[in-house]
């Protein structure tokens, strides 16, 4: 399918995948600390793991050698997943935690709790659904959007 979303569900859409970036981005990095943390079959967490570093968002790298053991560390790629993560997880918070937000993230420099607020690249302007207009891009092959947009 012609779409950017699909084509990063492809990569990134399968339940557990999303919660190894998650901790990847909390710093986790061992094969071993994955598994406790999340509780996920070792045969599936091989294969997720394989699957980000195939597709670059993870990068495999030897910290010991007999036996090999690796640290799977975030790339540029999976690095730029921080802002699909901390929306789900806002998302969430106020969608699906019942007894509130497990985890609060406040900002450094301002030490206030920090929200993902969507806003223009160029004016700073805040953006909505109906503030945006969508135009066929540069890999556009047929028509990619609906007759009404």
């Amino acid at each position: 399918m012609n779409c950017s979303v699909a084509q990063s569900l492809e990569i990134v859409g399968e339940w557990w995948t999303l919660l190894i970036v998650r901790d990847a981005l909390l710093g986790v990095t061992r094969f071993d600390e994955f598994s406790t943390r999340l509780g996920i079959a070792r045969n599936v967490l091989t294969q997720r793991l394989d699957t980000l570093v195939e597709h670059g968002v993870l990068a495999k790298e030897p910290y010991q050698d007999k036996p090999v053991r690796y640290d799977y560390r975030l790339t540029d790629k999976g690095r730029d997943l921080w802002t699909v993560i901390a929306a789900l997880r806002q998302w969430g918070d106020k969608w699906a935690a019942e007894d509130g937000a497990p985890v609060i993230t406040t900002h450094r420099t301002c030490g206030h709790t920090m929200t993902v607020e969507p806003v223009c690249s160029e004016c700073g302007e805040p953006l909505t659904r109906g503030s945006l207009r969508v135009h066929p891009g540069p890999g556009a092959r047929g028509n990619p959007l609906p007759r009404h947009h």
